[in-house]
């Protein structure tokens, strides 16, 4: 981990808020000088702090109205049936996020579909075709009450003493 004083984290805040924010507006609004606040910039990003900016797309808006999360788990716990679920997973387009797991699942997928059609062929045509895919269990989103793009970055601050 970078050891982040009070200034990156108020670069990182304001990145994740507002990622296309120029270099003079950031520096402006960390009180830097540009100059500075580049090269911390440029920083945070070759320390892999941050590690890319993209645009927030609202899925319904985009005829991606079904979310899932399904939770896998594997008949077999070798490293050769692991590799190849994560390859497979990976080449799904639907699976926007994929977390191993303790307990009694090994997965948890997060899916983007358009709507329960095309969540019963991603099911049927990809994840229960996987080999080494012991049990499936799906749960539908029926509304997102939270979702932040963001980290809570005044954890570190808190614990780091940083006011």
């Amino acid at each position: 981990m970078s050891n982040l004083d009070r200034t990156d984290l108020r670069i990182l805040a304001v990145l994740q808020g507002e990622g296309r924010i120029t270099n003079a507006d950031l520096a402006e609004r960390v009180s830097l000088s540009p100059s500075a606040c580049l090269r911390r910039l440029q920083r945070l990003e070759s320390d892999k702090v941050i590690t890319g900016y993209a645009a927030q797309i609202d899925p319904e808006a985009i005829g991606l109205g079904l979310q899932a999360f399904v939770r896998v788990q594997l008949s077999k716990h070798e490293s050769a049936a692991i590799e190849d679920f994560v390859a497979r997973v990976n080449d799904w387009d639907e699976v926007v996020a994929c977390h191993a797991l303790t307990g009694d699942m090994d997965y948890l997928l997060h899916v983007h579909v358009a709507d329960l059609k095309d969540f019963s062929r991603f099911l049927l045509d990809h994840l229960l075709n996987a080999a080494g895919v012991a049990d499936v269990n799906s749960s539908f989103v029926l509304r997102t009450v939270k979702r932040l793009p963001s980290l809570p970055l005044t954890q570190l601050s808190v614990r780091a003493g940083v006011d």
